[in-house]
């Protein structure tokens, strides 16, 4: 499950199995206020029982039991989508495309300077911070359709289709005063201003 209980938090999973530069690593990420969840090696981060968010990954390339882009992949099946950001001191052109193409924000060649890592773990923790809000304000668009009757929730699906007016009347049987008065009980109650706003979270939720 998701633990955001304290908003301020920004938190760096970082795996590498190098004890020295993961201790470095660590002090960098830490002194710039991230909260850092060291590993040595991938099957114990996926192991980690806690959700965590807004948070990003920084792992190695090279590690044992799993490759940087092993560990994307066994993540998607996981269904954790957490920005990862790979690190490496030797790779193929083919692994670092591949990386990339698998949705890698940023891979890092060591020697890499404090202030690349620092750029793409802020990027990161950007994007999941878009990522959760997204899944906040459709959990509760969610809520908000609940409080629709059974009528307006028929006129709610017709307008996600971008149903017009003509279309509405036609499809429920009632008159063109009768769908004006609905679709503004159905704004209202969702809090939405635009239909092309209704239309987006549809899509989403």
């Amino acid at each position: 499950m998701l633990n955001r209980a304290n908003n301020s938090q920004k938190h760096v999973f970082l795996i590498e199995d190098h004890d020295e530069l993961r201790d470095d690593l660590t002090r960098i990420l830490q002194f710039v206020g991230y909260v850092v969840h060291p590993f040595p090696d991938p099957v114990q981060f996926l192991e980690y029982p806690k959700h965590l968010a807004p948070a990003a990954v920084v792992s190695d390339m090279r590690m044992p039991h799993m490759t940087g882009i092993e560990l994307q992949e066994r993540l998607k099946e996981l269904g954790r989508t957490m920005p990862m950001v790979i690190i490496s001191g030797e790779s193929t052109d083919q692994q670092i495309i591949t990386a990339l193409k698998n949705g890698a924000i940023d891979f890092l060649l060591k020697p890499f300077t404090r202030e690349s890592l620092l750029a793409a773990v802020a990027k990161g923790i950007e994007m999941d911070s878009a990522a959760m809000q997204d899944v906040i304000r459709v959990s509760e668009f969610n809520e908000k359709l609940k409080i629709l009757s059974p009528r307006e929730r028929q006129v709610f699906q017709l307008l996600s289709q971008g149903f017009s007016n003509k279309e509405l009347m036609e499809n429920l049987n009632i008159s063109l005063p009768t769908v004006k008065q609905y679709k503004s009980e159905v704004m209202y109650k969702l809090r939405l201003r635009s239909l092309s706003e209704l239309i987006a979270l549809s899509a989403q939720s």
